[in-house]
């Protein structure tokens, strides 16, 4: 049996403008600028303040007044009762410095590789098998995949028969490509490969090769006494065979990675730190971001057809509605824009103010302990703005480029009762370790102890944490011979 009630519920949604902005914070410049450009393409009729018409110039076009209705269509209107300063997205003035600001670029690990194939002597077939299997190496620099796996799927996929002979051939060409090691399908191999490269004259580099190929289990599990007896080597031999090893690279591919997202990109900066007068002075990177307005052509047009609405006919009708669903999304857009860069002001601001004597100096000890809280505290903006702020954002200092969550740290208080960022303990315990007797390297056991005499009551497994997150392995693999 159906039954009527009625219900009182209270629903908050979002504005188009809100969305808009949110949209727009999450993205960094280098996305902002192409954001922009997909914006004129499709709204014909918001343009860039430099190509927009002066109304108190002289018009010299030849335009008719049928072509001007052809264009009304798409026109792009503002109402009376818009205020000047939202419809144009100002982002600098024509005083400000137009320096410019360096950011790092670079090709993939992959195109380095590729770009070397035309300096070797390969046909076409052999190009199209070194292409494949490039394409399978990670980005560590290493073949994980069997070579039989590898030719069925040429086979599948490329309608290539490849025997396993072909196949290493064309593989040894590719670990002949630079970074040495590269396309390796283990450490041993990897290692090997680098030695290859080196002198074999050199006494060192032949024992380093031999102790590698036909001792590697013994050298993984340190046991170093039965490589000096199967080797038959002299005293301090064996140590300097070991320090020849260290310098080989174990991920050749790592050299050409970004550790977040495995390529190398273009880094430019969405924030300016300058130091005048020994004071901070904090700009927006709007270099690349262009001025918007809305078209003065356009909007005199449409003015023009509101002034006649009785003489329209149904089609015209809905051509200008049209064209005021246009004009309400460039509004948002203009508007979202330059909540944007409102909104990033006001958040790296605070985190200027908040870490000031570290952006002065640039002392990784300066660092306050700091969440995203804290910064949405002092901004009264909410925790997931800060968030989106401080995703993907970077800041050009005088001491360098960094992104803005590398600000962000967790705290810790001492015994007096001082609170310290758990970056300044990753690096006393840094410090620790880069001192250590690497015949008797530390446990995490004494670097614990280490830092509680220091005042840091941290535990042994907190300590294992910090160390894991440095990337330093535990004391036994440390230990030098």
């Amino acid at each position: 049996m159906l039954k009527q009630s009625l219900q009182q519920k209270l629903l908050q949604k979002l504005s188009p403008l809100q969305i808009q902005v949110i949209k727009l914070l999450e993205i960094p410049t280098t996305q902002l600028e192409q954001r922009i450009k997909e914006e004129l393409e499709e709204n014909p009729v918001l343009e860039l303040e430099r190509d927009s018409h002066d109304p108190d110039e002289e018009d010299t076009s030849t335009e008719t007044d049928n072509e001007k209705d052809e264009m009304s269509i798409d026109a792009y209107i503002q109402n009376e009762d818009i205020p000047a300063y939202k419809l144009s997205s100002r982002n600098f003035s024509k005083d400000d410095k137009q320096e410019d600001v360096p950011f790092s670029s670079g090709t993939t690990f992959h195109e380095h590789l590729v770009g070397q194939m035309g300096l070797r002597i390969m046909d076409d077939r052999q190009a199209l098998i070194a292409e494949y299997i490039i394409g399978n190496i990670d980005e560590d620099g290493y073949l994980r995949r069997e070579v039989d796996e590898v030719i069925d799927d040429l086979a599948f996929a490329q309608n290539v028969e490849v025997d396993e002979k072909e196949a290493l051939e064309v593989l040894r060409m590719v670990q002949d490509f630079d970074p040495p090691g590269v396309g390796a399908r283990d450490l041993r191999e990897c290692l090997l490969l680098q030695l290859d490269r080196k002198d074999h004259d050199d006494p060192l580099v032949e024992k380093a090769h031999h102790l590698i190929k036909h001792h590697f289990d013994e050298f993984t599990r340190k046991h170093y006494d039965k490589i000096e007896k199967r080797m038959h080597l002299e005293e301090g031999e064996l140590k300097d065979i070991l320090e020849e090893i260290l310098h080989l690279n174990p991920k050749p591919g790592s050299s050409y990675s970004n550790p977040v997202t495995k390529t190398v990109q273009h880094i430019i900066p969405d924030f300016i730190l300058d130091i005048e007068d020994g004071k901070p002075r904090l700009s927006l990177n709007n270099r690349n971001v262009p001025e918007l307005r809305i078209s003065h052509t356009y909007a005199e047009m449409f003015e023009d057809y509101q002034a006649n609405k009785k003489n329209q006919s149904k089609e015209k009708k809905e051509a200008l509605m049209f064209v005021k669903q246009k004009l309400d999304s460039a509004k948002w857009f203009i508007d979202a824009i330059r909540q944007r860069q409102n909104t990033l002001m006001t958040v790296m601001q605070s985190i200027l103010d908040y870490q000031y004597d570290y952006f002065l100096e640039g002392d990784e000890t300066r660092l306050r302990p700091m969440i995203l809280k804290d910064i949405a505290e002092r901004t009264d903006l909410d925790i997931s703005t800060v968030s989106r702020v401080s995703n993907s954002k970077y800041i050009q200092t005088h001491f360098g480029i960094f992104p803005l969550k590398y600000f962000f740290s967790e705290g810790l208080q001492t015994d007096s009762g001082e609170e310290v960022s758990t970056r300044e303990i990753k690096s006393i315990l840094q410090d620790c370790i880069d001192n250590e007797d690497k015949r008797k390297p530390l446990t995490d056991d004494k670097l614990a102890k280490i830092l509680q005499e220091k005042s840091y009551n941290i535990a042994r497994r907190t300590v294992a944490k910090y160390r894991e997150q440095l990337n330093i392995p535990v004391a036994r693999l440390r230990k030098e011979w």
